[in-house]
């Protein structure tokens, strides 16, 4: 009987390896979000919000919106609402082209920036607290893994 099993407090198997492995991965992603969750919340701030500033910080320029929801790890169906939010909190600005109106840039604000280097420590001492018991060679084969396991998903989206 695997940990899986024993947690879900199953009597029977799984129907597939491929079956517990993606249980697997779906229970690992939602203990771990919720540790993030709380960090976030703890910076008034969502998971979402949080990967917007990252890469606007990682970008080192405005970029247009669209840009944006193109780079995230999450899919978001609402970028502008997500955009209106954080402008809202100060946490980035909006511009729009002078060259094209439909498009519109966005920036970290300072305030942004401050959040974000508010972070940095947390999230870190976070990994470490999450992944910090594997080994480096085991992080690199749970990366190429992921990658793999995600390669279909990405391939038919």
């Amino acid at each position: 009987m695997t940990q899986l099993n024993r947690s879900l407090k199953l009597t029977r198997g799984f129907r597939s390896l491929e079956e517990e492995a993606m249980l697997n991965l779906v229970r690992t992603v939602d203990r771990t979000q919720i540790a993030f969750t709380r960090l976030f919340r703890e910076h008034g701030i969502t998971a979402q919000q949080y990967n917007v500033l990252r890469i606007l910080k990682g970008a080192g320029e405005p970029l247009p919106c669209l840009e944006i929801a193109e780079r995230m790890i999450t899919v978001v169906p609402a970028i502008t609402g997500l955009i209106d939010r954080l402008e809202k909190a100060e946490l980035i600005t909006r511009e729009r082209s002078h060259e094209d109106r439909r498009v519109v840039y966005v920036a970290l604000s300072t305030k942004g920036g401050r959040t974000l280097r508010a972070l940095d420590k947390p999230l870190n001492a976070l990994h470490q607290q999450l992944l910090g018991h594997m080994s480096e060679k085991e992080l690199k084969q749970l990366i190429k893994l992921t990658e793999k396991a995600r390669q279909n998903a990405e391939d038919s989206a």
